[in-house]
């Protein structure tokens, strides 16, 4: 089932003719009182959508950065426990800017399909994106996220076909993230032209918004993925600022929100500056 937030942000966007801002940070990287402010200063550096990954121990999807983030996040003491306690204080000063959950099985197993569910309903969350659990595995948490509202949301990859892709995208709603190269976060960048026809065979598909992400770093790449998608994934360019300012908690605060600000301007203005 779709959430409020996310279906209020992509009609805004849709409204304004532009593509969307997701901007993922590791919880409790560094710790819990720097991420907590730099999920807070997000939404005002330009940021549409918070993509909150959880630390794990295994993150095999994930390039050095994220994993590097994951292993700072966990000696922090950061847990899925202490990402929803995050999530939880954002909502105490933002009720519009949606948040979704990004991380891997195992920490959601621990705590059980429902109780997560529920969890991250009390918590204010949106959604979920859980890597590495394929469709036939998610039943039981899909329908307890359908109990509370939130939405499931799936990856797609250039090596998904078309036997393939109705099983996907089958119960999910929110958004699809296309997953834009093969290989690990922040690995390489991906091409445009690549993109833009992954993008027109989603839609082709589905009804729901499409963002893509993976190895988006730069304003050039930002803006061409933004001309043809819905949203633009970034997390690896904001991750490698809290890693360049580690002991410095306002300077990585000030660090990504410069990051963000930067990339937002050129996803936002991605389709209008084409039309001057």
């Amino acid at each position: 089932m779709s959430s409020t937030r996310l279906s209020a942000t992509f009609a805004a966007l849709k409204a304004k003719d532009q593509a969307g801002l997701v901007a993922y940070v590791m919880a409790n990287d560094p710790d819990f009182d720097t991420s907590l402010a730099i999920l807070k200063a997000l939404p005002g550096a330009g940021a549409d959508v918070i993509e909150l990954g959880f630390p794990f121990s295994d993150p095999m999807a994930d390039g050095p950065a994220i994993q590097a983030a994951a292993e700072r996040a966990l000696k922090a003491g950061g847990s899925l426990r202490s990402a929803l306690c995050l999530a939880q204080k954002f909502r105490e000063t933002d009720n519009h800017t949606p948040v979704i959950l990004m991380g891997y099985a195992n920490p959601i197993a621990a705590i059980g399909e429902t109780a997560f569910a529920e969890s991250a309903a009390n918590a204010g969350v949106d959604g979920a994106i859980v890597v590495d659990l394929p469709p036939e595995e998610d039943t039981e948490l899909r329908q307890a996220f359908d109990k509370n509202k939130l939405s499931l949301i799936r990856l797609t990859t250039p090596t998904t076909d078309e036997n393939r892709l109705p099983t996907v995208l089958a119960g999910i709603s929110g958004f699809v993230y296309y997953v834009s190269i093969t290989g690990v976060t922040g690995a390489a960048a991906p091409a445009a032209e690549q993109a833009k026809a992954a993008v027109a065979r989603l839609k082709r598909a589905t009804d729901l918004p499409i963002a893509v992400g993976f190895g988006v770093r730069t304003e050039q790449t930002a803006a061409a993925i933004a001309a043809v998608a819905d949203a633009v994934v970034v997390g690896s360019a904001f991750v490698d600022e809290i890693a360049a300012h580690a002991g410095s908690p306002s300077g990585a605060v000030d660090a990504v929100s410069a990051k963000v600000a930067t990339l937002a301007r050129a996803i936002h203005g991605a389709r209008t500056s084409g039309k001057r």
